[in-house]
């Protein structure tokens, strides 16, 4: 590499559990105890998000908001966001260890971007207590991160920059025009974006697609095509500096913005 010096990944969505799926269950589930019915597609929407600000958002929304209240006779406060998260953490931790595989390709990628001399940083919205369950599972499987910044490691998450901030203080890597972000939702695009760094986001194995391989294979080719062309526009539209399918499909990304960063370029005015 030219110019590059660090590949900074997301995980649920971008290297682990493909079409995220295993934080969605566990925040229908635990709606669902409390007496409200969300919808998948609903608790997608604030996805990337550290987990307790995910349920304030999502009590934000306006039909939830409404169907709490008629439940509970009160709209819901700090004390209902910290009963819902005290539920569904336990709930997360047991699903991200069921959809802990590797998203096709993502371990020979990390290799050979570790090959062309690439540090490998992450950033989640995992808490330390679930990423001890997924860690070990994914290194099984061919892939490590050099450092992991979990939600709460700084005063405030995505898409704020201080996660990316912290990952490249932990690698020894700046400026940040150095360093790629890869990620499959809008706030984490957001936060590579804050932090300088090149971005990349990840449509079809993420949560903008948010369907598994099984449900891919079983879809006809009109809607994969019109499900995969939105999924590239919300990346899009959130800024990212390019788009691609999966995780596989990262290295041509990478040796186009080492390029660009060797000629001068920054992120800003690409």
């Amino acid at each position: 590499m030219a110019h590059l010096r660090a590949v900074v990944f997301d995980w649920a969505g971008t290297v682990i559990d493909y079409g995220s799926c295993a934080p969605m269950g566990a925040f229908v589930e635990t709606f669902a105890a409390f007496g409200v019915e969300i919808s998948i597609a609903e608790a997608r929407v604030p996805m990337g998000m550290a987990k307790r600000p995910h349920i304030a958002a999502l009590l934000a929304q306006p039909r939830i908001r409404a169907a709490w209240t008629a439940r509970h006779g009160t709209p819901p406060g700090e004390a209902e966001i910290d009963a819902l998260y005290a539920m569904f953490l336990p709930r997360n931790v047991a699903a991200a260890r069921r959809y802990a595989t590797l998203i096709p390709g993502a371990a020979d990628v990390v290799a050979r971007l570790r090959a062309m001399g690439l540090r490998i940083g992450s950033t989640t919205g995992y808490t330390h207590e679930i990423m001890a369950e997924i860690i070990p599972l994914a290194r099984a499987q061919g892939f490590a991160a050099d450092c992991v910044v979990c939600t709460g490691d700084t005063p405030q998450g995505r898409p704020s920059p201080m996660m990316m901030w912290r990952a490249m203080i932990d690698l020894d890597v700046w400026p940040a025009s150095r360093v790629v972000k890869v990620d499959d939702t809008g706030v984490g695009i957001g936060e590579g974006l804050a932090a300088g760094a090149w971005t990349v986001g990840v449509a079809v194995s993420g949560n903008s697609f948010g369907c598994t391989e099984d449900e891919i294979r079983a879809m006809d080719a009109a809607e994969f095509a019109d499900r995969r062309a939105r999924a590239h526009d919300t990346l899009r539209t959130a800024g990212a500096h390019a788009v691609i399918d999966s995780v596989a499909d990262l290295l041509p990304v990478i040796r186009a913005f080492d390029a660009a960063g060797a000629r001068g370029e920054a992120p800003g005015e690409a």
